[in-house]
């Protein structure tokens, strides 16, 4: 691998020593927060930024000609992830320092924003209870040795783990990417963010009916290819946040064709889950898959994982794709840069070019047949077709207990 500079870069020659120091000037510097220092770095090959983080920056050649902001979002998105998974829940003392030091998601026991000095941050978390001993510390000494201890037993190794693991794979940074991304997006240390700490991310959603599935989805997109009339391959890329303890996969159905009876394409893992149960089908019911996690989830623990579904013989027309809210609800969605979703539901179609439909529209909350009837001309639901490819992102809550999706109309025969 190259970096900026033109010398080859081996990750699995970064000692973590050398992580461990980049990390601690990141965590450190008073007047700037750590992602800007990264886009500095990335952007300015000679200044200090860069010199101080070249053992985090210089992993993510393999992303080859992406934007300053892509490669510094992926670094930021993998230390947040490796730092959420540090100590087995939300009290453990190295994870709360760890987050004070990178200024990530507060408690709600910490009620001001995070201070400059990596000392007064430390000071702030004197307000949370039990997690530094009971009863409080008066001093931070016990945040300081849990820092300390944190980023060079546990911080620095895992980060060293996982840049050999993606040395010349630029597709697994994808999943620190789409992290780092929802949380740049709204979910700021101003308010504790859904996927790691105790805030509820279902407020003003419905209540979810007994035996929803206990996940509420940060991130949801799904794009779905089209072989003629038929949707023959979907893939849906997930964020998840789990509403109690111990959840340790997620149930998937896949719908295709448009009939009295749709069929069924099985689901299979791509990133980060696993198949674990065999599939679940019944006489005119959906096919459902358990896609399970790499361990289970704490309660407001985060998971971001893809799977996809295929099958190629398929023939029946198909005529909208649908997301069924089964769990706790969507949040809504954002774009980064006016196009790259980081929060909410995303629907994306790619469309053969020999069977372009007539109309598109995206509907929300509605029966079958409302969703088959075509808004007017100019009716903003209304979406465009460019090159073939329509995409619309839910920008209001996704409910429980309601389907939303992107309808469409074939020309007449």
């Amino acid at each position: 691998m190259t970096d900026p500079s033109g010398s080859r870069h081996d990750p699995s020659s970064t000692a973590a020593t050398e992580i461990e120091a980049a990390l601690r000037w990141l965590a450190t510097r008073r007047h700037a927060q750590p992602l800007a220092l990264l886009q500095h770095a990335v952007r300015d090959p000679r200044s200090e930024s860069a010199v101080r983080l070249e053992p985090l920056i210089a992993p993510t050649a393999a992303l080859g000609g992406s934007a300053p902001e892509v490669r510094a979002l992926a670094v930021w998105g993998l230390i947040i992830h490796t730092v959420n998974r540090i100590g087995s829940n939300g009290e453990s003392r190295r994870r709360n320092a760890l987050h004070a030091a990178f200024r990530l998601e507060r408690r709600a026991e910490i009620t001001e924003p995070w201070k400059s000095t990596l000392e007064a941050r430390f000071s702030q978390l004197l307000a949370l209870p039990g997690v530094f001993g009971d009863p409080r510390p008066t001093t931070t000494t016990p945040m300081h040795r849990a820092w300390r201890d944190g980023v060079a037993q546990k911080l620095a190794p895992m980060i060293r783990d996982h840049l050999v693991r993606l040395a010349g794979d630029p597709g697994g940074w994808e999943p620190y990417l789409a992290l780092a991304r929802s949380r740049e997006a709204g979910f700021d240390d101003k308010a504790p963010a859904a996927d790691t700490w105790s805030a509820d991310p279902t407020a003003g959603f419905r209540s979810p009916t007994d035996g929803a599935q206990p996940v509420f989805l940060i991130l949801f997109v799904t794009t779905v290819f089209m072989r003629h009339k038929t949707a023959y391959r979907r893939i849906t890329e997930r964020l998840v946040t789990a509403r109690e303890d111990g959840v340790d996969g997620y149930f998937a159905r896949a719908l295709t064709g448009w009939s009295d009876h749709p069929s069924n394409i099985p689901v299979r893992p791509l990133w980060n889950c696993r198949l674990d149960d065999p599939v679940l089908s019944r006489t005119g019911e959906s096919l459902v898959t358990k896609l399970r996690f790499p361990r289970p989830l704490l309660r407001n623990e985060s998971h971001f994982f893809v799977s996809e579904a295929i099958d190629d013989h398929i023939t029946e027309e198909r005529r909208w794709v649908n997301v069924e809210v089964d769990h706790h609800g969507i949040a809504p969605g954002r774009l980064l840069h006016g196009h790259v979703p980081v929060s909410g539901l995303t629907i994306r179609i790619r469309f053969d070019d020999a069977e372009l439909p007539a109309a598109c529209w995206w509907y929300a909350e509605q029966t079958e047949r409302q969703r088959l009837t075509p808004p007017p001309r100019g009716d903003p639901r209304r979406l465009p077709i460019a090159d073939g490819n329509v995409e619309h992102t839910f920008t209001g809550r996704c409910h429980p207990r309601d389907n939303y999706g992107v309808a469409f109309s074939w020309p007449a025969s």
